[in-house]
């Protein structure tokens, strides 16, 4: 049986890295290995574990289709109170991208069959939208980025374990981003995307 995130070239290496992606109007910053293996590994099982992970449905096409991947809203306007693991990540990155985030959403990707399609998150209320944090535990996937008027404009940025990815304010006006299916292989992947939510409670 594979070791927890060891034995894989794309997961973690256990070196920092970091990496200011040079996207014409926004900013898209990478730290790999922000988070240390026993961190990482620690989060990783913690959530897997505990996570009340739901499925939901959307219409498409007049009918009602399941996300291809589990999630949880915490926070402001989520289904549930903070963790103490969940606040420790929040701390963490917000001393580093100078950031206060206010809610968070878990996305589980169970194999390679869970994806995510082409999209810019939707626009908040107050008609602004903000810096995202994401953060990565488990297996590496592929996290595409392309410009929404320049479809041949395009970044594959894989996402490890440990790493954090900061989009900044503008990427939702200017760019899509998803994670592609894959016939490989592969682990589960846990991300936290870290957000502000401008709705009143």
């Amino acid at each position: 049986m594979m070791g927890l995130f060891t034995d894989t070239a794309l997961l973690h290496t256990g070196k920092k890295r970091y990496v200011d992606y040079p996207l014409p109007g926004t900013e898209l910053r990478l730290w790999e290995s922000f988070f240390d293996k026993p961190e990482s590994d620690h989060y990783y099982q913690t959530f897997l574990a505990t996570i009340p992970w739901t499925q939901h449905c959307r219409k498409m096409y007049d009918k009602m289709v399941a996300d291809p991947r589990l999630t949880a809203w915490y926070g402001r306007n989520g289904t549930h109170e903070w963790t103490p693991e969940l606040l420790r990540i929040k701390e963490k990155i917000e001393s580093s991208c100078g950031t206060s985030f206010n809610s968070v959403l878990l996305n589980y990707y169970r194999d390679g069959n869970d994806s995510v399609a082409w999209h810019s998150d939707t626009l908040p209320s107050a008609g602004r939208h903000y810096p995202i944090g994401s953060v990565t535990f488990g297996e590496t996937r592929v996290f595409k980025v392309r410009h929404k008027n320049h479809k041949d404009r395009q970044w594959d940025i894989p996402l490890t374990h440990g790493s954090f990815l900061l989009m900044g304010e503008t990427m939702q006006y200017h760019y899509e981003h998803h994670i592609a299916k894959t016939k490989r292989l592969i682990g589960p992947r846990i991300n936290l995307t870290f957000r502000i939510s401008d709705k009143q409670d």
